[in-house]
């Protein structure tokens, strides 16, 4: 009997293969998606383009951070978009993906070693000291933090929308659009409205209330002290001596033109009719009139000087330009004409000039029809600061700091440069870039006032002194 031996092959082990979903999960940690990379670079390459004014590293980490954050959204839309089309990016150019990692970390490098440059060529034109690798460290570390954390919100919101499906997250979408444009957006306007309101009654035991009769708030004002505002009553403070100082507050009487005629009437009492000249000082969004402005009227007209200043908002002047530029033009338009028709009255009456900075200047410019007009019923006017640029210019002096983002702003930035004439070069000037001019602008207003004095939108005593004659 034979015996047949059956032969069995040792079985082999089994290897894991390179392609597992293992070894593709490490694969995209270890060199992420050609998307995101490109997200990453591009939001931080916007974020450190050259701006106008020097910037915290917490400005900048913020600035940072939103850059990167909206990048990683856009990127993620064209993914899913390109998507629905069968097109998968990192299947085509997955080779790619770590030299573009390479080169990203290149290109990021660059652009901070730029920036860094640049930041410390405005600061040199400023005087304020330069950054070092401090600077970096904190802003590098804060902006991952922070763009972490928007990512992470991001994600658990899609995972949420995942979850519920496209139809309900659509109808909780609009139902939570509906909830905030109804109940959160009045509540948090009302809030802040609350604010503004509250800082404007609040009383600095700093300011103190004027002895003389020349200034508005004093005993024998027909305007309260405290009516005037925190920012009017900073204006009419002081020592007796200079320019007389009329002010009329939001709150001292109860419309605009019974606050006109009170204005009319302090100037009566005050004897500002008397002095040779007056000037109409129209504030900024606040209330607020630069004491540099009157310290330079003090100097130009020899103290022979009334300013007249009328308050329209107690909102900082970013609110009251997007919210309520109509009511900085109709307060201007009002007092300027009443005073003037109060003037022609006289047999003799004082000179009469015009000044605004900021969004008094736009509210200023405003008053007038065109530069014609402008020359005809002033002797002069001096516009500081003016948003855009926008300002009536023949016949005025305009003063306008190359660093003062407000100068710069509009959203005509996003797709053409501004208009920089006549403008004082006192630091730097970036080049224009579509779209990234305009993000960093935009940045930049929040410290437009923070810049050292004549850089920004801080200006000097020339606002008075250089105001022209009849």
């Amino acid at each position: 009997m034979t015996t047949t031996r059956q032969h069995t092959e040792p079985a082999e082990s089994p290897r894991l293969e390179p392609d597992t979903p293992k070894s593709r999960q490490w694969s995209e940690f270890a060199t992420p998606r050609i998307g995101t990379t490109l997200g990453v670079v591009a939001g931080v390459f916007i974020s450190l383009a050259p701006g106008l004014l020097p910037r915290t590293p917490g400005a900048q980490a913020v600035l940072t951070a939103l850059m990167v954050a909206c990048s990683l959204g856009l990127a993620g839309a064209l993914r899913f978009l390109l998507g629905r089309w069968n097109f998968d990016v990192d299947a085509r150019f997955g080779r790619y993906r770590r030299p573009l990692l390479a080169v990203a970390g290149l290109v990021v490098a660059f652009a901070a070693w730029r920036a860094g440059h640049w930041q410390n060529e405005l600061r040199a034109a400023m005087g304020t000291p330069p950054i070092g690798p401090g600077y970096w460290v904190r802003c590098a570390l804060t902006a991952t933090l922070l763009t972490a954390v928007v990512v992470g919100v991001a994600k658990a919101l899609g995972w949420a929308l995942r979850k519920l499906g496209l139809l309900r997250g659509l109808v909780m979408g609009l139902i939570t659009a509906a909830l905030g444009y109804l109940v959160l957006a009045p509540a948090v306007v009302g809030w802040r409205q609350q604010v503004y309101a509250a800082a404007n009654v609040a009383m600095d035991p700093a300011v103190t209330q004027p002895v003389s009769h020349t200034r508005s708030g004093s005993a024998e004002s027909a305007a309260s002290w405290p009516s005037l505002g925190a920012q009017g009553r900073k204006f009419v403070s002081g020592t007796p001596e200079g320019p007389v100082r009329v002010y009329v507050g939001v709150d001292s009487a109860p419309d605009l033109d019974s606050r006109v005629a009170l204005a009319i009437r302090e100037l009566e009492r005050s004897g500002g009719l008397y002095r040779s000249n007056i000037v109409v000082a129209l504030p900024t969004g606040s209330g607020w009139i630069d004491a540099n402005a009157v310290t330079g009227f003090a100097e130009r007209f020899g103290g022979d000087v009334a300013v007249v200043g009328l308050q329209y908002s107690y909102a900082p002047s970013w609110v009251t330009f997007l919210f309520g530029r109509a009511h900085a033009v109709r307060a201007a338009r009002a007092l300027f004409d009443a005073v003037e028709r109060r003037l022609h009255a006289m047999a003799e009456p004082p000179r009469l000039f015009v000044y605004g900075q900021s969004l008094g200047a736009l509210g200023g410019s405003a008053i007038f029809a065109n530069d014609a007009e402008q020359d005809r019923r002033t002797c002069a006017a001096l516009w500081a600061g003016p948003p855009a640029g926008d300002a009536h210019r023949a016949g005025a002096t305009v003063l306008a700091n190359s660093s003062d983002p407000v100068v710069h702003w509009s959203p005509a930035l996003l797709w053409r440069a501004p208009d920089l004439t006549g403008v004082r070069v006192d630091a730097p000037v970036p080049r224009w870039l579509p779209v990234v001019s305009f993000l960093q602008t935009s940045a930049d207003l929040l410290a437009a006032l923070d810049a050292p004095p004549g850089h920004g939108h801080r200006y000097g005593t020339d606002q008075g002194t250089a105001l022209g004659s009849c």
